[in-house]
């Protein structure tokens, strides 16, 4: 079978920045991926790289778009190399979709967590998005000064009704000790903080095993994990705690079906901030992978217009 293949890079400014420990993020790049097949069935998928997460560059993925033909087959899809996760995210995707795969997945019931914007602005923000009808949020924490943040968290926890559920996100940037101050702020909270995402750098493996035998309070991985490659590696390595999954970034969507079904893990499923295009792929992705029913995190269309 041959499709013919276009593309065209996109670019959407989000309403306020995305501030996390990698830094500020202004503007959304991706690129869009359109497949037609002999009877002219067309298929939309999306490339959506977050470099600094450890997928390839956006001049990565133009660069593979820009050395394709204008006709491509299924092996074409299926051997890009593992390091265009992204590419193969949005390539087998978008082939999947043409061929009517996975159609029949809902995943209208799945139920999401939003994202709060860092620091104070937050204690403002919850509430709109409490009346939207989130039940779980995620805070961004590591950012500012420890002592700092913890002043507005505990703040916020008092704020917040008794039944939502706040993720904390560090995005690596806390220390040990820091980590140890957040886990033990956390401790008494019970079924209030669902867990603590990816405290320590990624190289800090080690610590966070520690961490997070001895604390009560659950710990995720999400920039260890950004890639399959990386979430085979720390299965093996023996984590047991939550692998937070971003499909977009993720790699090959047949591949993560795979090791998802042959490993029973704990996953939470999350956005890159892509279109609709990738959105629908990644959330039939979630829909048909989760297994403890955890709020996927895909609350982010209040990022953009």
């Amino acid at each position: 079978m041959v499709y013919q293949f276009s593309y065209r890079p996109i670019s959407k400014k989000f309403t306020r920045p995305v501030i996390t420990n990698h830094g500020v993020w202004e503007i959304r790049e991706s690129v869009i991926i359109r497949l037609v097949d002999i009877t002219g069935k067309v298929s939309w998928g999306e490339i959506s790289p977050i470099h600094w997460f450890g997928s390839e560059t956006l001049e990565q993925a133009l660069n593979f778009c820009s050395q394709l033909p204008g006709e491509i087959t299924p092996e074409i899809i299926f051997d890009i190399p593992d390091k265009l996760p992204a590419c193969q995210f949005g390539f087998e995707s978008a082939l999947e979709n043409l061929l009517g795969k996975h159609e029949s997945i809902n995943y209208q019931n799945l139920t999401y967590s939003a994202l709060l914007p860092a620091g104070e602005t937050a204690l403002d923000q919850w509430k709109t998005l409490w009346r939207q009808g989130y039940k779980t949020l995620k805070w961004k924490i590591g950012i500012d000064e420890t002592s700092k943040e913890i002043k507005i968290f505990n703040s916020l926890i008092q704020e917040l009704p008794k039944s939502a559920k706040l993720r904390l996100d560090a995005n690596g940037g806390l220390s040990y000790a820091s980590t140890k101050l957040w886990l033990t702020t956390c401790e008494n909270l019970k079924n209030r903080i669902e867990f603590i995402e990816q405290p320590l750098p990624v190289d800090k493996f080690p610590e966070i095993l520690e961490l997070s035998n001895a604390y009560n309070t659950k710990i995720a991985l999400d920039e260890s994990v950004a890639t399959l490659q990386q979430l085979e590696d720390y299965y093996k390595k023996g984590w047991e705690g939550i692998f937070v999954i971003k499909p977009g970034i993720v790699g090959s969507p047949s591949q993560l079906r795979k090791f998802c079904h042959q490993h029973q893990i704990d996953v939470v499923f999350s956005s890159v901030f892509e279109t609709a295009i990738g959105r629908e792929a990644a959330l039939k992705l979630a829909a048909e992978l989760s297994r403890n029913n955890r709020a996927v995190g895909f609350g982010i269309n209040h990022f953009f217009a």
